[in-house]
Formats: C-alpha cells, structure tokens, sequence
C-alpha cells in the first residue's frame, strides 16, 4: 500500500533548537533501539515509523547494534525509507552510532578509528542512504585516545557520511574534552544521548551546565526507564513487556516494591495534571529547556500516540515539583 503524509504533520508538534546550532529537532523523537528488529513484526515496525512521520516526529535514532540481531533494525529502517520516506528524506533526522560490540575479532566495538569509520560505511549500506545526519561515539573507549576517536567524527563529517557529530554516555569530565577537540578540529559537538529519567539523575549534576554551557544539545534515552515510568507493571510482568523478553535490557529484579510503589505515588500527581504516569515522566524531563528533545520507542501506535501526547501540559507548579521530589528522594 503507497505511502502519503499527512498534510498537517508539522502543524501540532514543538520543535526546539539542538543547543547552539542551526538545527531543529522534535520535542520528542523516535528511538528504534527496541521493537525494530527481525524478532519483532516488520508491518507494526512500518506503521509506528510512518504515524510518528504523520504526527511531526521528524527525527529516527538507531545505532549499529539494534534489533536484535544486531543491524536488523537499521535494514529495517532502510527497507521503510527506501519504498516510503525516500522522497521525503530531507525532511527527516536519522541518526546511527558505533561503540559497542557489533562483529568479532579487535575491530568490532569499541573507539577506533577503524571500527568507527567502518561500522558507519555498513550502516549507509544497511539503510540504503548516502548520509546519516547525526552519527555518535555510542561510548567513550577507555584504552583508545579520545583525540583519535574525535578525529573519526570529524572525519565522516568532513566525508559527507554524517552532517554532526554526537555523544552517547559520556560523563561530564568526558563530554567536556571531547566537546574542546571537536571545537579545535572545526567540527563541534552537536548533541549529547545520555540515559535520563525520574529514576536515573546523574546529569543533574554536572552534565547538563557543560551541555548549556558548550551550546551542546541533549536528547535523553530511556526516559520511562524501559517502562518502570508507567503503569505497565503494576499487576506483574505482563506478556510482550520489555521485562518479559529473553532479549530485553529490563530484567525482572529491576522490577522492584520500592520503585512500584514510587510509581504509584507519582500517578496520583499525574492524573491531577490530567496525565497518564508516562505522559507525567516525559513531560518532567521537557520541563527543562536545556532538553532538545527526548527519545522514546514504541512498541504500537497507541502508545506512540500516548507519549506525544505529553507535549499538551509541560507546564509544572511548585506545589507539583516539591512533590514530585520528596517521592523520589524517599
């Protein structure tokens, strides 16, 4: 069945600049690092991706690694780009990354030049697309000079592989190097992925004022902390949740009383915004504006539809801050 967008698919989404450059990313974006693979079903794949292209999500973010197998998402992508989005890719945002384990032998994860370089020339090929617009060191490699892994970014920019280069779980110490050998390479740091929710607060600390600061952006992963931040797990580990894969990053002794009971607690503060609890944790980290945009997967279009909902009420009183607090610092 051929493809068309809808006419009106800019008219309700925000859309917020990625730090200091020229770029626009929507307030929330599309990650594929769950429910894209070959395990999962190509037809719902399609139909997600094309109702957020519907809805004004212009921006895809995968990474080498995705699926599982690993690379299924990025040829699944391909595939949905190629035969439906194709006239339509100066619209979209995709992005790649490369830094975990991806073939073997001692070129296949990690920094170097070598397997950055490479890993990106497989993802073009995967998705059948000459450029991403943001490719990422996925993460920082402690045995390989930070300058070398730098220098690769700067490189496939200057190729025309990548228009930005980003960062994906550096610490601010991290970050803040890297985002000086970029400026010094003439190639700055577009953006910052770091993991980021309710229950996962580390770049309050540091992070997110070098990120103001460097005119960097910043577009948390895991938000609703693989679906913690919902109700989903309230009765149990229900059949087809993340925690329920043999293949899921969120394992059942992550699923624990405290944080059930925390989640509770939240969604009466939530339902008074008139929020659903994940509406509430994503409308949370937006209330931020050093935040471009935040990444969520969807395993349906209902619940696509549900999180960009949020955007409706990103507006918080200090009553509801104060309380929110005092529930996640018990």
């Amino acid at each position: 069945m051929n493809y068309t967008p809808s006419k009106n698919r800019y008219s309700s989404m925000t859309y917020r600049r990625c730090g200091k450059s020229g770029l626009l990313l929507p307030a929330i974006s599309l990650g594929l690092w769950h429910n894209f693979g070959d395990v999962d079903d190509f037809d719902n794949c399609r139909k997600i991706i094309l109702r957020a292209f519907d809805l004004g999500i212009t921006h895809f973010d995968l990474a080498n690694n995705y699926g599982p197998p690993p690379g299924s998402a990025e040829i699944n992508f391909g595939k949905i780009l190629e035969n439906d989005l194709k006239d339509h890719r100066d619209e979209l945002v995709i992005s790649t990354k490369a830094g975990y384990y991806m073939w073997p032998g001692p070129y296949g994860e990690w920094g170097s030049r070598k397997y950055l370089i490479s890993s990106l020339d497989q993802s073009l090929k995967r998705m059948k697309t000459d450029y991403v617009d943001i490719f990422y060191s996925h993460r920082p490699d402690p045995d390989t000079p930070l300058e070398e892994t730098m220098s690769a970014l700067d490189h496939v920019v200057r190729q025309g592989k990548a228009l930005y280069a980003g960062i994906s779980n550096y610490s601010a110490a991290q970050t803040s190097t890297a985002a000086k050998i970029l400026d010094t390479l003439g190639t700055p740091c577009l953006i910052h992925q770091p993991k980021y929710s309710m229950f996962e607060r580390w770049i309050e600390e540091k992070l997110l004022d070098i990120l103001e600061n460097k005119g960097i952006g910043c577009i948390p992963f895991s938000p609703l902390a693989q679906g913690l931040l919902t109700e989903k797990y309230f009765k149990g580990i229900p059949k087809g949740s993340r925690a329920s894969k043999p293949h899921g990053f969120l394992k059942k002794k992550q699923i624990t009383d405290d944080k059930i009971i925390k989640v509770k607690q939240l969604k009466c503060i939530a339902e008074k915004r008139g929020q659903t609890m994940a509406q509430f944790a994503l409308a949370w980290i937006l209330k931020d504006r050093r935040i471009t945009s935040v990444l969520i997967g969807a395993s349906s279009i209902q619940q696509l539809e549900e999180n960009i909902a949020s955007l409706n009420n990103l507006n918080f009183s200090e009553k509801e801050l104060k309380e929110t607090n005092i529930i996640l610092s018990e």
